[in-house]
């Protein structure tokens, strides 16, 4: 599995997650239903209407991420802008071979691998994505 997989996944399927989780119900249009003065014949067959794609599941990922900190002793360090930090408040690899392998994972191509440029585009890069999959993300997380 990828880095951001595994990210998603510790914070998508945290049990925070599932409290903190809301979805859309999905919009169907009522099904037409023949009357009984009119007979199925005469009704020009009609396409069932098209149902709406399932809504993604939103997950507070500040709320997740936040639940997740006060379980360690030193709070999450400073997960909210640094991508070490905010890796290992979520047991992965935050060595600078997992980092570049993630900045390669996200397309990020920012400074030198390992430099404090890079790992701020990195957590940026880590809460869009995390974002673009459903991910509700506080403007606190994105600086």
């Amino acid at each position: 599995m990828s880095i951001f997989g595994n990210i998603m996944g510790k914070i998508f399927h945290h049990d925070r997650a599932k409290a903190a989780t809301t979805a859309e119900p999905p919009r169907t249009a009522p099904a037409a239903s023949p009357t009984r003065d009119t007979p199925v014949a005469a009704k020009p067959q009609a396409s069932p209407a098209p149902s709406a794609p399932a809504a993604k599941p939103l997950v507070d990922v500040g709320a997740v991420l936040e639940a997740m900190a006060t379980m360690k002793a030193d709070h999450g360090g400073n997960y909210r802008s640094s991508i070490v930090d905010l890796l290992k408040l979520l047991d992965i690899d935050s060595s600078l071979g997992a980092r570049k392998e993630l900045a390669e994972e996200l397309g990020v191509h920012v400074g030198a691998d390992g430099s404090a440029e890079q790992n701020m585009a990195l957590h940026r890069a880590v809460m869009d994505k995390l974002a673009e999959n459903g991910g509700v993300v506080p403007d606190s997380l994105r600086q």
